[in-house]
């Protein structure tokens, strides 16, 4: 009898032992992680949703967001560590390897389409009709930027040079206002800028990055240095944010109600025929994906052919003096360590 009574002692001290480790283990204190990326952007609204659903801390972490009105100025912060993780244009991303080491790790989205050239109500059918009369009149565009990369596409689609033409570096906000005020007829903008241009003042689109034969890549990224410090925080980073994709995809609904709330929050709103828009003309991708789009077995990836390409651009336009290597800053290691972890791969691809 005291052999059993002694056997059920100590069952219960193990089951009070092993509960008490258990909820140490609950109760261990979130991570931080720096989070940067530009406000009501499409390729942002994972953040948003992860944080509204609560799934960062099912990961550990605690996300830190800073918020940058382009990417240049998102870059420009890395080297004094103000991010640690986070999401930008490819344009910025390369530039933000060039200058600060910073590192591309994913692809947040297919931007070909939302990256455009348009033209006031007042102007769009002379050009329409004539694409070619464009040629010496002034552009407003963010310079170094995607919506940079899409509008050169379009020229050079219709036979026309950066040098045929007069380009005004410009943000989105005072492109916007001078669309809407008349002080100007063509302008580059990207999603959703340019649904609210339609909407509020019939300005119409010419052409898209897609339309001139540029493939427009968002970028996930970090700094290299905190990459090589926390790699498990960077694939968790990753798994949150294809989570957020596969919800998305399977709860349309809620995911735009979201979605209005985050522009709104982000100053701007659209329409939720916009709102549409970006789930339509905006692939992503899921881990599978990814890693297909990143695989080098065969010589170069997918995504090593679309960075090349815009950095050949970026050097091109004086943004940068020589083109680098993708190697040297593109990298699916963190995609594959969500893909060997079977906790994250699951967590990735988790719909619920």
């Amino acid at each position: 009898m005291n052999r059993f009574r002694n056997t059920i002692v100590h069952a219960a001290l193990a089951t009070v032992l092993a509960s008490a480790t258990l909820g140490a283990q609950a109760q261990a204190p979130l991570q931080e992680i720096k989070v940067s990326y530009q406000p009501a952007l499409y390729w942002a609204l994972p953040f948003y949703v992860a944080t509204e659903k609560g799934w960062w801390a099912e990961l550990g972490l605690k996300p830190e967001f800073s918020i940058f009105p382009a990417g240049v100025p998102q870059m420009a912060a890395a080297a004094a560590k103000s991010w640690d993780v986070g999401g930008t244009g490819s344009v910025p991303a390369v530039l933000g390897h060039v200058r600060f080491g910073v590192m591309t790790i994913g692809i947040s989205n297919d931007e070909s389409d939302a990256n455009v050239l348009m033209a006031s109500k007042s102007a769009a059918e002379k050009f329409v009709k004539d694409p070619a009369s464009i040629k010496g009149q002034t552009i407003l565009l963010t310079s170094n930027s995607t919506g940079d990369y899409a509008v050169q596409s379009c020229l050079k689609k219709w036979g026309l040079k950066k040098s045929d033409v007069s380009i005004k570096n410009m943000g989105q906000g005072e492109i916007i206002s001078a669309l809407s005020s008349g002080g100007a007829d063509l302008a580059g903008l990207w999603a959703p800028n340019n649904y609210s241009v339609e909407e509020k003042i019939g300005a119409v689109q010419l052409c898209s990055g897609k339309d001139g034969g540029a493939v427009v890549p968002g970028a996930l990224i970090v700094r290299e240095e905190y990459a090589k410090e926390n790699p498990e925080n960077v694939a968790k980073f990753l798994a949150i944010y294809l989570r957020t994709w596969s919800w998305m995809s399977a709860h349309r609904p809620e995911a735009l109600a979201l979605m209005s709330k985050f522009y709104k929050e982000g100053g701007v709103n659209i329409s939720e025929s916009a709102q549409k828009k970006e789930f339509a003309k905006r692939p992503t991708f899921d881990l599978e994906q990814q890693l297909a789009h990143m695989d080098r077995s065969k010589g170069a990836s997918d995504a090593d052919k679309w960075f090349e390409q815009i950095a050949t651009f970026m050097r091109g336009s004086g943004a940068i003096q020589k083109t680098p290597a993708s190697a040297d800053y593109l990298t699916d290691a963190y995609m594959k360590r969500v893909a060997a972890d079977p906790k994250l791969r699951e967590f990735a691809n988790r719909k619920d």
